[in-house]
């Protein structure tokens, strides 16, 4: 089976690369993720950094996002969305994901037609995910109980974070599917960062990415980026729960995996505040912890592998 981007897909996510490019580019990423004081830890990672507890998503960016139709994409027409389906939905939370979007993107996108405000970007909307939500200060709504919420210093610079202890919540195939996406946006910028750096980085004369090792990081992350990428189109496709289990567990380990190996690549300067790249590792790092993180996946693959297993 193939599956192939349709012309008017293609034009999509190059409209959302457009859209975010002019509202929230490199220079308002660092901007963004480079206030704040000392601090450290977080979900996921642990290490030092810094903790940057943000007033709130930007307003005029989410209300841009609204009138693009980012969180409207899949409501019906005759309700006032855009009418398309989760494969198009993917597209565009992949290119978020490549941007570093901050905000619950996917809370609000979930929200559309239910919440109002949603849609337009009036609202921003937030979620209990398994016993982590992000945003939960900030955001207008917060669907799910977070009675007894602790602050969590978060590793990520731009996505605050709260622990609701006790709290459970069955996976959503959606939202789970929709964080792959994410994660693939993430897998696809780095190995892109890398392969620039090391055709442009010298050392002994030669550039980094004539030398063995760092070509086989290079490749290792193109490899790992277009085996999750097909996964999680055909999810797209199906919806089938198991298919969207398996595409966030392949998500998962491209991007996290993709975001250390650029690391690696860029040697000290990918831990500068000026490079994207240690910010592309931490928010992948948080990802990791939503609905539908690894052991929630591994039981969906499980129960389907081993029907009735004790």
């Amino acid at each position: 089976m193939r599956f192939r981007l349709t012309d008017d897909q293609r034009a999509l996510r190059a409209g959302v690369r457009q859209v975010l490019a002019r509202h929230f580019d490199g220079e308002a990423l660092r901007a963004a993720a480079g206030d704040g004081g000392p601090g450290g830890g977080g979900v996921g990672g642990g290490g030092v950094g810094r903790t940057v507890r943000p007033a709130g998503p930007d307003r005029a960016l989410w209300r841009a996002l609204g009138d693009a139709g980012f969180f409207a994409l899949r409501l019906p027409q005759s309700d006032g969305g855009v009418g398309l389906g989760l494969p198009e939905a993917v597209l565009v939370f992949e290119e978020a994901g490549r941007a570093l979007l901050p905000g619950p993107l996917v809370a609000t996108h979930l929200a559309a037609g239910v919440v109002p405000g949603a849609a337009t970007g009036e609202a921003v909307v937030t979620a209990v995910h398994g016993g982590l939500v992000e945003w939960l200060a900030e955001a207008d709504v917060v669907r799910g109980d977070a009675t007894g919420a602790v602050p969590l210093r978060s590793l990520d610079p731009l996505t605050p974070l709260h622990r609701v202890p006790g709290a459970a919540s069955a996976p959503d195939p959606v939202a789970t599917l929709l964080t792959a996406a994410e994660q693939l946006g993430t897998a696809g910028r780095v190995c892109e960062l890398a392969a620039q750096h090391a055709r442009a980085r010298e050392q002994f004369g030669r550039p980094i990415g004539a030398f063995q090792a760092v070509a086989h990081l290079c490749a290792g992350m193109l490899v790992r980026t277009e085996t999750a990428r097909a996964a999680v189109y055909g999810a797209a496709v199906t919806a089938d729960p198991v298919d969207v289990a398996a595409a966030r567990l392949l998500a998962d380990e491209a991007a996290v995996r993709g975001a250390r190996d650029c690391l690696q690549v860029h040697g000290g300067m990918g831990f500068t505040w000026e490079s994207e790249v240690h910010l592309h590792l931490k928010r992948a790092w948080v990802r990791t912890q939503r609905a539908g993180e690894v052991t929630e996946s591994e039981e969906v693959l499980a129960a389907d592998l081993w029907p009735g297993a004790p």
